[in-house]
């Protein structure tokens, strides 16, 4: 794992589909600057996917149709892998993670996710859940997607309840309202 000498925050970040969390954990990162790096759970899939099928990593990585046509057999991949070892992804991307004072991990989806952190980090966990209504979501392009809209991968955590912070994130006063409770939270955590 990354040295964690200096680590003082883990923040994860959860949400449905175009909820808005890459959204969130860009402006959180160009506001924390070099005190923060962020992690994306999904990166070592997609990067072990795209090797694995001869797929463009990049693509993959980018928030177009690309992903779209391969996100249902990664999701159907992963599941396989996560079955042997439920925090195989969690524990690669904190490997390649830059040693920072926070952690910015965008993407966590199974409840598998918030134990393997929690396990490895304890009470540096932070959880936060980023929540925008289905009108929302779909005028920022969301259209549900039978096995992957309905899949463990997005609905796993609908029924997890532990988080300490949820934010409303429908429009941009609840983005600006959103982003100063993550950051009084960060703020609270380090001083605390």
């Amino acid at each position: 794992m990354a040295s964690i000498k200096d680590l003082q925050i883990i923040l994860l970040l959860s949400g449905k589909r175009k909820s808005g969390k890459d959204y969130i954990s860009a402006k959180l990162t160009g506001l924390l600057n070099d005190t923060c790096t962020l992690i994306r759970i999904s990166g070592p899939l997609k990067k072990k996917y795209a090797d694995i099928n001869n797929l463009n990593y990049e693509e993959l990585l980018t928030d177009n149709g690309y992903k779209e046509t391969y996100r249902k057999q990664m999701i159907i991949w992963s599941d396989e892998i996560r079955k042997t070892d439920p925090g195989y992804f969690c524990k690669v991307a904190c490997e390649e993670a830059i040693p920072k004072k926070i952690w910015i991990v965008s993407d966590i989806r199974r409840k598998t996710d918030i134990n393997w952190f929690q396990s490895n980090y304890g009470k540096m966990v932070k959880k936060v859940r980023i929540i925008a209504d289905d009108d929302v979501r779909k005028q920022r392009g969301w259209k549900f997607t039978k096995g992957v809209d309905d899949a463990e991968s997005e609905c796993d955590l609908d029924d997890y309840n532990d988080w300490d912070l949820i934010i409303s994130n429908n429009n941009s006063s609840d983005f600006e309202n959103g982003i100063g409770k993550i950051l009084t939270l960060i703020n609270e955590s380090i001083q605390g």
